[in-house]
Parts: structure tokens; sequence; C-alpha cells
């Protein structure tokens, strides 16, 4: 997760029409955005992801504020668009186009890393929350909002928020495969020491 003095320069370079300070704006905080949407949005959150940009270039000249009222700022944004792209998948009852093999695709990095093994276990254990304490848990841990921010993305009080953070963390502290992955871990690094 970038610092907030990272991502200050970017944030003013982007707010004054430069593409470049946008990129890494997009760069640094996507994955963090993708993998919120995830949990949130579940299939739809590239689609998500890719509405929540729209919106935030769209609207990046009105937006005031520093980077960590950025960071709150585009994740709320991610959760509307998260919830809009779930609205119109129930809708619209689609079923997946047929997809043609044309060879071998360039690799997406930033597709590759939110894919990995890793993370997308991760994401499972999240997953498996109750929606509230997930979106806690990945707003407060993996996007580093803090609660206050937390709580205007979720439209609750900082109180509830810290309680559905804390369940949430506790329930994963609790639950079996992380246990088990935990002590996986730990005997693994004894091997290395």
């Amino acid at each position: 997760m970038p610092t907030d003095d990272e991502l200050a320069g970017a944030l003013s370079a982007a707010r004054a029409g430069h593409e470049h300070g946008f990129a890494v704006l997009w760069r640094e905080l996507n994955p963090g955005v993708l993998r919120y949407l995830r949990v949130v949005a579940g299939d739809a959150a590239e689609d998500a992801a890719s509405e929540t940009w729209l919106q935030v270039a769209r609207d990046l000249d009105r937006f005031t504020g520093d980077p960590a009222a950025f960071r709150g700022w585009l994740f709320r944004i991610a959760r509307h668009r998260g919830i809009d792209e779930l609205r119109r998948a129930r809708r619209r009852h689609e079923d997946p186009a047929e997809v043609i093999d044309t060879g071998t695709p360039a690799p997406d990095a930033a597709a590759e890393a939110i894919e990995s093994a890793e993370t997308a276990w991760a994401l499972d254990r999240v997953m498996a929350l109750p929606a509230d304490q997930a979106e806690a848990v990945m707003l407060r841990i993996v996007a580093g909002l803090d609660v206050a921010a937390t709580a205007r993305v979720l439209g609750k009080r900082p109180g509830a928020v810290r309680i559905a953070t804390m369940r949430g963390l506790r329930r994963l502290g609790a639950d079996p495969q992380v246990r088990d992955r935990a002590g996986e871990n730990l005997h693994e690094s004894r091997k290395g020491v």
C-alpha cells in the first residue's frame, strides 16, 4: 500500500489533468480496488472496477482532499459501482458468451497478481464471512482505510465498523483452513531457521 506522501504528487498531477498522475493512482490503487470488489461484486468485480475508474476520471476535478480522503472517496465509489453491477447482473440473467480461443493472450500483470493462489485463497476465506464483516475487513485491512473512512464508505457508525472488523478477524482466526495454513507457514519458517 503506497503512503500518502507517495500518492500526494500523483493526486495533484491527476487533478491538474496529467495522465501520468492518474496512471500512478490507478497502478497503485487498482489492485486493492479489485480485491475489494471481488468480495463485494464477485464475478462482476472487473466491470465494477472499470466503472469506478471512469467515474473517478470524470469527477476528479471536483474532488478536494488529501490522499487518505481520496482512498475513502475511491472505495466509496467502488462500493456503489459493485452494488450496481450486482443489480445489473441479476436483471440480465445472461448466459456467458462463448469463449473463442485466439491463442495465448498477453499476460495482464494486475490480473495475474490478483489471481495468484495465495490471494485467491485469502479472498475466498474473507468472502466466507458475513457480508458486513467481509467488507469491513477488506476496507480496514486490505485497503488500509481508517475507521472513519470505512464508516463513510459503508454508511455505518464507526463503532459498528470496529465491531464488524473485530468479529471478522476473530472468525478468520478461528477458521480451520486459516489455522491450518498458519500452522503450515510456521512449520516452514522454522525449517528455514
